[in-house]
């Protein structure tokens, strides 16, 4: 795919720069069955395994056998535990599980430029040039969304952590903020757009292996 401007805000949604990517040479194809199998892994972790349900051992109830085999004019019966009784146990109870795994490192780490690559050829990537604030004020940081015209799930890229932006930002519906070290293919499909600043998009390109095809960004001002 050819080369895509990618305009630069600043805080009022002026453009102020552009921002010349290849999506190429953040990845060069972008597969959709490693990108649904790393989605799938993310999800299956995040299950927390707790399901539990009581075998006959485990309900409450005597083990006697509640009357004589024969002569009663009844189906023989065991105890008032069994599974084929109301209030016994699960034949086949549910017991906790760790559904997690682990894809290998690599191909993790190439669904997450996939992922990041697909958002830039969909048109779902803003960048800023800067996010900062002193105190967490998430007035102001909805409005910094509404002014770049995102009203759609986002997700919010940042360089490295910041305790004042993660306040301001994770009481608005639909948005997530992350540090650009912590993003995975997950995070980047799940929302519908993803605003980077600056420096944290930089720093996501700076972290593509030495041996993929560089030349990757080109500044070039607006007049």
């Amino acid at each position: 795919m050819s080369n895509v401007e990618l305009p630069i805000f600043d805080k009022s949604g002026k453009e102020i720069d552009k921002l010349t990517v290849d999506p190429d040479t953040i990845s060069a194809r972008i597969s959709p069955q490693l990108l649904h199998d790393a989605v799938v892994m993310y999800q299956s972790n995040l299950r927390q395994g707790s399901a539990k349900s009581k075998t006959r051992a485990e309900v409450a109830g005597h083990k006697k056998k509640m009357y004589r085999q024969k002569g009663t004019g009844n189906a023989r019966a065991g105890h008032r535990r069994s599974g084929v009784r109301r209030g016994g146990g699960h034949i086949f109870a549910k017991q906790p599980r760790d559904w997690s795994y682990r894809l290998p490192r690599k191909a993790l780490q190439v669904a997450t430029r996939m992922a990041v690559a697909s958002k830039i050829n969909d048109s779902q990537v803003t960048l800023i040039d800067a996010l900062s604030i002193d105190i967490p004020k998430t007035k102001e940081m909805a409005s910094v969304l509404n002014v770049l015209k995102i009203k759609e799930t986002v997700l919010v890229a940042i360089e490295s952590y910041n305790v004042n932006l993660y306040k301001s930002f994770r009481n608005i519906d639909g948005v997530r903020i992350l540090p650009v070290s912590e993003l995975n293919a997950y995070e980047v499909l799940k929302p519908k757009r993803v605003l980077f600043t600056k420096a944290a998009f930089e720093a996501f390109i700076a972290k593509i292996p030495a041996n993929s095809p560089n030349q990757l960004i080109e500044n070039t001002k607006t007049t």
